[in-house]
Formats: C-alpha cells, sequence, structure tokens
C-alpha cells in the first residue's frame, strides 16, 4: 500500500514522502496513529503543494537571516550584567542571551544557534562575538 509519511519514521522514510509499505503496517501502525495517509492522487497533489510552500517559505527565511546577519558587521552591542568589584559576572552570558539582547536592540532576528562564543563570557569588557560569516563586538557592562 502506498503511504505518504505524515512524521519522519526511521528505517521508513521521512516526513511527506510517499512509500509503498506493506498492507498491515500501514493499517495497524501508520493509520491509526496518524504516522501516515493513503497515497490518493489528491493527498499527494496537496502533498507536494505543501513541500512547495515549504521550500520558498525556507528560501524566504534565509534570505532574511543573511540581510540580518549583515546588518551585525561593525556593530557594537552592550549588555549590562551583574558583576564583583573585581568585574566577574555572577553568571555566564550565553548565545540566547546575546540573541534576545540583539532582537531588542538593534531588531535583528539572529538565531542564538549560529552565535559562536570562543570561550565562555565571564568578564565585563569587549567580547568579539562570531557568527558564520560576519563578527561584532559585546561590550559587557556591570549594572
Amino acid at each position: 500500500m502506498k503511504v505518504i509519511l505524515s512524521q519522519d519514521i526511521t528505517g521508513v522514510g521521512r516526513k511527506g514522502e510517499v512509500k509503498n509499505v506493506s498492507d498491515g503496517y500501514a493499517r495497524n501502525f501508520l493509520l491509526p496513529n496518524k504516522l501516515g495517509q493513503v497515497a490518493t492522487p489528491a493527498a499527494i497533489a496537496s502533498t507536494e503543494k505543501m513541500k512547495n510552500q515549504m521550500e520558498q517559505d525556507r528560501e524566504v527565511q534565509k534570505d532574511i537571516l543573511e540581510k540580518n546577519i549583515k546588518g551585525l558587521n561593525g556593530l557594537k552591542v552592550q549588555i549590562k550584567a551583574k558583576a564583583n568589584e573585581k568585574g566577574h559576572l555572577f553568571s555566564i552570558i550565553h548565545p540566547d542571551e546575546i540573541s534576545k539582547i540583539l532582537k531588542e536592540q538593534h531588531h535583528l532576528d539572529i538565531p542564538s544557534k549560529i552565535i559562536e562564543i570562543s570561550k565562555p563570557i565571564k568578564e565585563i569588557g569587549e567580547h568579539i562575538i562570531k557568527t558564520k560569516h560576519q563578527e561584532f563586538v559585546l561590550d559587557v557592562l556591570p549594572l
């Protein structure tokens, strides 16, 4: 029986693929658990349309991300954090926090997963932060 997978299934296929599986596997496992649907011509056309839309959305997101990354060039971002009198921070600054600050201060939506920190930020002062294509300065100021 031909089915369209609704999710990635190890050993069977990826979401959106049309696979030929045994009738029992389809009727007893895939269809009741909503992991797939019968591959009718209408369902196949709908899946192809959905795949095309997802690909277009990915391209748009990629273009927006590239523009945001270009906006980082030469940028100086300031963040305030609690520190002791020697300048050591009470908590490390993580990429999630940097991503949040970029969005708040400069309206740049940069995912934290592409922010690369060479060593943990534990002290006040300037730190160079890199992404895959650009780098910028993070100035950590005491609160």
